[in-house]
């Protein structure tokens, strides 16, 4: 088990039909995506060309903000809003597209190409939950 599949399992309310699998994961998939941009800006203010990558380093520091704002809208249950969840969502899977696209343009930088990764993952994880709350 991880914190965050332990935190659901304790919430004393009916979480109702959601998928706790798809709502872990998604959670999860956030926290990572927030810490890779976070430290893919980081890296990207070290290199060289750092001017080059103003529009990677801004990219990075967004899906980072808005993972976390995703990751704690989600581990919030009580006085749920299925509008406020599907559009944020549908938000942060938009915001990871866009990093993992701008990543995906500086193939020589290892930790863009991580960076990517955990984008494109997190995009899912979003997408799949998206689809299962309907």
């Amino acid at each position: 088990m991880t914190t965050v599949k332990d935190m659901l399992a304790t919430y004393p309310a009916d979480l109702g039909s959601v998928d706790r699998e798809k709502l872990s994961r998604c959670i999860e998939e956030c926290i990572a995506c927030a810490q890779a941009c976070t430290a893919c800006a980081d890296a990207c203010l070290s290199e060289g060309m750092v001017g080059d990558l103003a529009k990677c380093i801004r990219t990075d520091m967004d899906c980072a903000d808005i993972c976390n704002a995703t990751a704690s809208v989600l581990s919030r249950h009580t006085g749920y809003d299925a509008n406020v969840t599907r559009a944020i969502l549908q938000a942060c899977a938009t915001a990871c597209k866009a990093c993992a696209d701008e990543c995906g343009r500086h193939t020589g930088m290892e930790h863009c190409r991580i960076c990517a990764e955990a984008c494109r993952s997190c995009e899912q994880a979003c997408g799949d939950l998206l689809q299962a709350l309907g």
